[in-house]
């Protein structure tokens, strides 16, 4: 089993910046990629950012030069850096875990979501 804890969501304004942090727990020696997902009211939950342990990286093209995705040396933590924040950004957000290393599609263990809300 593996547990993803979220931490950095908030309320900023557009053109700000947040940083997103997932932090694994449990069985994550087999963890390969990891990612963030989001999910708007009313809509259905979509790939922001993945990055595996090759470092190979994905990212949406509504954020792409905006956002970066970064995992630290012991890979059992994973970053959003989230610049120049836009309105249509708000969502909740959620960090993904998985075994395999395919970066387009989500594995099974999900963190509890962090709301992240752009306005002004």
């Amino acid at each position: 089993q593996v547990q993803l804890v979220e931490s950095g969501g908030g309320l900023v304004q557009p053109g700000g910046s947040l940083r997103l942090s997932c932090a694994a727990s449990g069985s994550i020696f087999s963890i390969n990629a990891m990612g963030w997902y989001r999910q708007a009211p009313g809509k259905q939950r979509e790939l922001v950012a993945a990055i595996n342990r090759a470092s190979s990286t994905n990212y949406a093209d509504s954020v792409k030069g905006r956002f970066t995705i970064s995992r630290d040396g012991a890979n059992n933590t994973v970053y959003l850096q989230m610049n120049s924040l836009k309105p249509e950004d708000t969502a909740v957000y959620y960090c993904n875990a998985k075994y395999g290393g395919s970066l387009y599609y989500p594995g099974n263990y999900w963190g509890q979501g962090t709301q992240v809300t752009v306005s002004s």
